[in-house]
């Protein structure tokens, strides 16, 4: 008898819907908050895109601060390691070659 009741219940409300959405005097005739329900459900859904944005743009400053702390961390780093360690160059035949820095004679 439960599921019945459910059954029911969808029955009603999807003709109540239909009628809502193809009868305008059917709009007409329901009481005022009735009216306004999709006005709030769009005001609600509205706040809700406009804090998504918000807290979309608040997170994307976030991860481009936490990147250039992250750059600078590894730049030092980097150049460090580029003053101590030489370059390696591919030879021919798979072999590996250490370059050293080119010093112009003067």
């Amino acid at each position: 008898m439960n599921t019945w009741g459910k059954v029911a219940a969808g029955v009603i409300l999807g003709v109540a819907g239909t009628i809502y959405a193809t009868s305008e005097e059917a709009r007409k005739n329901l009481p005022k908050t009735a009216r306004d329900l999709p006005a709030n459900v769009r005001r609600r859904y509205e706040n809700a895109v406009s804090a998504a944005r918000e807290a979309s743009s608040s997170r994307k400053e976030e991860i481009l601060r936490e990147l250039q702390q992250h750059d600078r961390a590894h730049s030092g780093q980097a150049a460090r390691l580029g003053q101590a360690a030489p370059v390696e160059t591919p030879a021919s035949a798979g072999e590996t070659t250490v370059a050293a820095p080119e010093n112009p004679e003067v």
